[in-house]
């Protein structure tokens, strides 16, 4: 089975040897489970073995096998948004991180539009995920903001040091007025990785794939959209003013949650040997730091 090169890094980063040698096995099973027709494996995922799949009344859906321990916020994502901004969920299993969704089209980025358009669609279809989900157990955007205060200078020195400390001093400072105001009442179910990748043709407009998964303020989503389209970034301040007028939200949260995304994303792509995407975002986050003061 041909498991792409970006899942297959990651697997082993994340110490899944083992998964990756039972994948076979178990896609197997899961298809006389649940009376699949399996075919080829798509290339693009980054976290999953993706697999097109026909259901037992000719749907068309796909298999997805997740990292171990990744399915789980995903899952509840799907479930609470009932298809309505994501892919339909059809089965799952949550011990063995594996789900068969409706098969989607084309995504965002195949269709090459231009970057407001683009930008447009990606928050109509984040927008539609937005509700209120409270006690579904899943992180808040606090806990996100410190896991990435974690992250960033941990992984800054495993990667060499490949942006400025700069940037990572801004990403962190960002990151901790993002925890600070986080709030109960005002969080909403998230998608949490709102971009071109994965926003894919379907009926009528577009839906997500591959949600993180949290309870946040939703300027976190658009914050994953700042982070995005690094050789097109321009004046962040721009963007976020755009994404603010266009939702009603507050820029600066946006700002600064696409600065925390833009580093702690670059420096992962980094580990993982995504690129260019992680150099660009990080030549980008080198650009708009602030200068230290002396």
């Amino acid at each position: 089975m041909n498991v792409p090169e970006v899942v297959r890094n990651k697997a082993l980063a994340r110490g899944a040897a083992d998964w990756l040698d039972r994948l076979p096995e178990l896609a197997d099973e899961l298809a006389a489970r649940w009376r699949l027709r399996l075919g080829r494996v798509f290339d693009g995922a980054t976290e999953a073995l993706v697999l097109e799949a026909t259901l037992p009344d000719g749907v068309p859906a796909v298999l997805k096998l997740s990292l171990p321990g990744m399915a789980r916020d995903e899952l509840t994502v799907l479930r609470l948004a009932g298809g309505d901004g994501c892919a339909k969920l059809f089965h799952a299993d949550e011990a063995l991180d594996a789900a068969v969704l409706e098969r989607l089209g084309r995504s965002l980025f195949e269709l090459a539009l231009p970057l407001r358009r683009r930008h447009e669609i990606l928050v109509g279809a984040a927008a539609a995920v937005w509700r209120p989900a409270p006690g579904v157990g899943l992180p808040t955007g606090a806990e996100k903001a410190r896991r990435l205060v974690e992250f960033i200078p941990a992984t800054w020195e495993q990667t060499g040091r490949p942006c400025s400390e700069r940037a990572v001093e801004h990403a962190l400072a960002c990151a901790a007025r993002r925890r600070a105001a986080h709030d109960d009442e005002r969080a909403v179910l998230v998608h949490g990785d709102v971009h071109q990748w994965n926003a894919l043709e379907a009926a009528g407009g577009f839906k997500l794939v591959d949600p993180d998964g949290l309870l946040a303020e939703p300027e976190y989503d658009l914050g994953v959209i700042m982070r995005e389209d690094p050789l097109e970034l321009g004046d962040p301040l721009e963007r976020a003013g755009w994404l603010a007028a266009r939702t009603g939200l507050d820029a600066v949260a946006i700002h600064e949650w696409g600065v925390i995304e833009r580093v702690s994303t670059g420096l992962l792509c980094e580990r993982i040997g995504l690129q260019p995407v992680g150099r660009q975002m990080l030549a980008a986050a080198d650009r708009i730091a602030p200068a230290k003061r002396a």
